[in-house]
């Protein structure tokens, strides 16, 4: 077998990082050529706070939003609105939201969409635990945040049907985001604007 580099240990460590999304090799020869010109301290900081983000990170027992407690900020925060609760498909969608600071409500991240075709079904994602949160009795209103994908609209469709029997206001955000795009690259005016002028879900209407 030919290597591509001159060391085998290199190889191996540009091999590792370019199993990063978005991450070729060219890149990921480019990150471990930079931490070989760095010295020792740097670099067991930087594998330190690696291995201890997998280790310790936490998601929090009520969102399941990325936590280093058992409740996240978000939700252990007086000021935020209980009975509205915004579902997202993922932890960058609630970052995504955050930053326009149009939202004051809590959130539910699914940890995931609905598809099919890569094998994820609703039993993958952590909807059971939000029918959960909606017995209690305390939420008023859904706001349904997924992406405007085929398999965002098929989630938020598979959604609207669990959430019918708790009798709460389920409602969407309003398409500023163009079908098919991603809420964690929209601007933060188009976004914020959504969540403001979001409206009754669609599927009220089938």
């Amino acid at each position: 077998m030919n290597q591509e580099y001159p060391s085998i240990l290199l190889e191996r460590a540009v091999s590792e990082f370019a199993k990063l999304p978005g991450v070729g090799r060219k890149t990921a020869l480019r990150f471990v050529l930079h931490l070989l010109r760095q010295d020792d301290r740097y670099v067991q900081q930087f594998t330190q706070a690696v291995s201890k983000l997998k280790e310790e990170v936490r998601y929090c027992c009520n969102c399941h939003n990325i936590s280093d407690t058992e409740l996240c900020p978000i939700c252990a925060d007086p000021r935020r609105d209980r009975s509205t609760v915004c579902v997202v498909e993922n932890i960058r969608d609630v970052m995504a939201i955050e930053a326009t600071q149009q939202y004051r409500g809590v959130y539910h991240v699914l940890g995931g969409i609905i598809s099919p075709m890569d094998g994820i079904g609703p039993s993958d994602l952590t909807i059971s635990l939000l029918d959960e949160r909606l017995q209690q009795g305390d939420i008023k209103e859904v706001v349904l945040a997924l992406n405007g994908s085929m398999e965002g609209d098929m989630t938020c469709h598979y959604l609207y049907r669990k959430l019918l029997p708790h009798k709460v206001l389920v409602s969407e955000i309003a398409r500023g985001i163009s079908v098919g795009d991603e809420l964690q690259y929209a601007d933060e005016v188009t976004l914020g604007r959504s969540i403001i002028h979001r409206v009754p879900f669609e599927g009220a209407n089938n």
